[in-house]
């Protein structure tokens, strides 16, 4: 990668994006890179997770480091002690950071005040290490990425954000539907069209989940209330309805249309019961794929 950090999928040149997912497949079917032999990695959490720390602690571990967990109320991000000061205190002993927040203008800062690599593990605005894996299962599943119709089904979330970008610069088309107040942000929405103008990507927005899961080869779906959002859960549930992934829906796709949910998911919301095991289901996959797109990040910083 040319870039020091990674924190968005934008962090990366369209071709790099490409590359990056072609290094994760080969790691994956093949020997893992070990340049992290001798470092140490701060896993720094402010948000609780299972897959995101799990396989980071583990990759890490697979690469030859070693990595050391601090949670939110270990450092108080922003709140007992500004980011740029945590970021040049954890500059001094750590190789790397692995930060989950829940701001992205604290990796912002945390980036502009340290010599070492940060990745993003999700903040408010983007998932890249989310969608860098869902390339990874969509290449494995359906055999290319370029041409692939993507639909994503609800809220315009960072999940959302980061998987049309990435699509648009592997030559994927996106689709979201979801209601207009809560539209992928304006910013990411605009380099992925962009992305899209350039790699032949047709990268759109509309409201009826019908329209958007007819003939994709991928239906995506995602938490209508996410972690933090607890007190907007009535609106948002209620304005979600109709949105919800079922048999219906995946009807509308093609035959063998691909069903992903990055998870944590919730039968009776976003998904209808037994959607997890469906026969065209393949979250499983995308949360292993989550290790090994990851490893992909960190040898292409560290290497």
């Amino acid at each position: 990668m040319k870039a020091k950090d990674f924190l968005s999928i934008a962090d990366m040149e369209p071709e790099e994006v490409g590359t990056m997912v072609a290094k994760a497949r080969h790691i994956k079917n093949g020997t893992t890179p070990r340049p992290l032999e001798g470092k140490t990695i701060a896993l720094l959490f402010e948000k609780p997770s299972l897959r995101t720390r799990v396989s980071f602690e583990v990759g890490i571990r697979q690469m030859g480091g070693e990595c050391v967990y601090l949670g939110g109320d270990d450092v108080g991000l922003g709140v007992r002690e500004p980011v740029a000061d945590v970021a040049r205190v954890l500059d001094r002993w750590v190789d790397g950071i692995v930060a989950r927040v829940y701001s992205h203008a604290s990796l912002v800062l945390l980036a502009r005040h340290t010599k070492v690599p940060v990745i993003n593990a999700l903040s408010d605005l983007e998932h890249p290490c989310q969608a860098m894996a869902d390339l990874l299962t969509i290449l494995e599943h359906r055999g290319s990425l370029r041409g692939q119709r993507v639909a994503f089904i609800g809220d315009g979330n960072n999940v959302a954000g980061s998987l049309a970008v990435a699509c648009a610069s592997v030559g994927a088309d996106f689709t979201i539907a979801a209601p207009k107040d809560y539209r992928v942000d304006a910013d990411t929405f605009e380099e992925a069209t962009r992305r899209g103008a350039t790699s032949g990507s047709v990268v759109i927005w509309l409201e009826p989940p019908v329209d958007a899961a007819r003939d994709a080869d991928v239906v995506y779906t995602d938490t209508w209330v996410s972690m933090g959002q607890d007190a907007e859960r009535a609106r948002r549930l209620k304005a979600f309805q109709g949105y919800q992934v079922d048999d219906g829906l995946m009807g509308l796709a093609k035959d063998d249309a691909l069903f992903m949910h990055d998870m944590p998911a919730h039968e009776g919301e976003e998904i209808a019961s037994g959607m997890l095991d469906h026969p065209q289901s393949v979250v499983f996959d995308q949360a292993e794929n989550r290790l090994h797109a990851q490893k992909a990040i960190m040898a292409a910083l560290f290497e």
